[in-house]
């Protein structure tokens, strides 16, 4: 049994400084204060000084690993205990060396395959526990039904005026991001990433989610016992330019 850590951190790799603070002013309202959701990057830690996580490149593998905490493209914020799993040392090799395969950095998409995704997908091969529901939810509140934010204080009993006017911000800086991230037609979420329909489906569904879990090839060394994990250095981390939640 081995222990599986997730790590948490504020993003704030947009080179602007207003902006990272809008970011880390959304999470404290939304996280600190009703415990809602925010703008977050997630990570692994399984076996060894590593931990794991996806982002965008323009070739190869997405999948990449740092020292835990030390990702330098990001604030941290905390770290959560997801519980233990029973693979061996060689069977997460086995398991990033396929992740590694199936998530290519030019895959990433904002809302449909990002950080916090590929961090739930890596949990279900270990057979723990995914993310806590608010670390990605305004990711997953991308593709649902009607209702604006200004509309916000009438569902959340706790909010006040801050709230209302940092769900504006909020959206304009998610939708902002979809528009400039890599969506095709075929993306999930493309059609309607930039209308006012789009606006009140990503807060309704904010609003209305529950605290329960976010629903080229890079070559890799032989498995041996003795063999460091796969690994893209933290020298070597995919290029995120803009995008954000991962």
């Amino acid at each position: 049994m081995k222990e599986v850590v997730l790590h948490i951190y504020d993003v704030t790799n947009s080179g602007s400084e207003k902006t990272n603070n809008t970011i880390l002013q959304i999470n404290r309202i939304f996280k600190d204060r009703i415990g809602l959701g925010g703008i977050f990057h997630s990570a692994i830690q399984v076996y060894g000084d590593e931990e794991w996580s996806f982002g965008f490149c323009e070739q190869g593998s997405g999948v990449f690993s740092c020292p835990p905490g030390k990702n330098p493209m990001y604030t941290y914020r905390e770290q959560i205990i997801l519980g233990e799993t029973n693979c061996s040392i060689l069977k997460v090799n086995q398991i990033l060396r396929e992740l590694s395969q199936a998530w290519p950095g030019h895959s990433y998409d904002l809302l449909s395959k990002n950080c916090n995704h590929f961090c739930d997908a890596f949990c279900e091969r270990l057979g723990v526990q995914k993310l806590p529901g608010w670390v990605n939810r305004f990711a997953n509140a991308g593709d649902t039904a009607i209702v604006v934010a200004e509309n916000a204080a009438l569902h959340l009993r706790q909010a006040k005026d801050e709230i209302v006017t940092a769900s504006k911000v909020a959206y304009r800086f998610m939708a902002g991001l979809a528009s400039n991230s890599r969506a095709t037609p075929e993306s999930p979420s493309y059609s309607n990433r930039g209308s006012p329909r789009f606006q009140g489906a990503w807060f309704k569904n904010l609003m209305s989610m529950g605290a329960k879990p976010s629903a080229g090839t890079s070559e890799i060394p032989d498995e041996t016992a003795d063999s460091p994990l796969y690994r893209h250095k933290s020298s070597e981390l995919p290029q995120h330019n803009s995008r954000q939640n991962g």
